[in-house]
């Protein structure tokens, strides 16, 4: 495939524990790289040293718990900074820039998790970055528990990943609730499938959106 329009695009990956997404963001950046296209790969909560500490704190075990609106107002901390010093910086540099998670696992699991508005959250969004938004979005959709399975496979549970199913439930009916909102900024991928069937699944939808993307 010959990239002819290399205007920087911004894709996020989502989904919810247990989906697989380090797998797939490897093949994602795989395929990105291998038509030379300029890349920066980061990550959310984190992607720089003020995000990556606020992560630890996130995600650490012990120790008290945030508030759910602390909680949220780390998250978009880190992200404020994020946006700030990397992704808008890489975009201008005519880079694309693929992010594990953005701010829709805040609308998932703050808002459809934790019960915060979703009106807050979104003027959070407002404030953050106004003019900054994925150009795609691939949500790795699992049951729950299946989700949660794998999870406890991998070995120790980080503060999220111990959160009772009916928090999964309801970050997964997040999810599906802004992929019906935003069907064209979407592509859901069935990620309880076995690897293979699920990188398939992957692969033609980059080798459709990347088609349009860059002619």
């Amino acid at each position: 495939m010959k990239v002819v329009n290399n205007t920087p695009k911004f894709i996020t990956v989502e989904g919810g524990e247990g989906v697989g997404k380090t797998t797939q963001l490897r093949l994602i950046e795989t395929r990105l790289q291998a038509l030379n296209i300029p890349l920066l790969v980061t990550r959310e909560p984190g992607g720089t040293p003020l995000g990556e500490q606020l992560r630890a704190l996130l995600l650490q075990k012990d120790g008290l718990a945030p508030t759910a609106m602390a909680e949220l107002l780390m998250v978009f901390a880190a992200r404020a900074q994020h946006v700030s010093t990397v992704i808008v910086p890489a975009l201008e540099r005519g880079e694309w820039v693929l992010c594990d998670r953005f701010t829709d696992a805040s609308f998932a699991y703050q808002g459809f998790g934790r019960g915060i508005s979703l009106e807050v959250i979104a003027q959070l969004a407002d404030i953050v970055h106004p003019t900054t938004k994925p150009d795609l979005t691939i949500l790795l959709d699992v049951d729950p528990e299946i989700g949660l399975q794998r999870a406890r496979a991998r070995g120790e549970l980080d503060r999220f990943e111990r959160e009772a199913a009916p928090f999964f439930e309801a970050v997964r009916a997040g999810y599906l609730s802004q992929v019906e909102r935003e069907p064209d900024r979407w592509r859901v991928i069935n990620a309880g499938a076995d690897l293979e069937n699920v990188q398939r699944q992957l692969d033609a939808l980059l080798n459709e959106w990347i088609a349009g993307a860059t002619s």
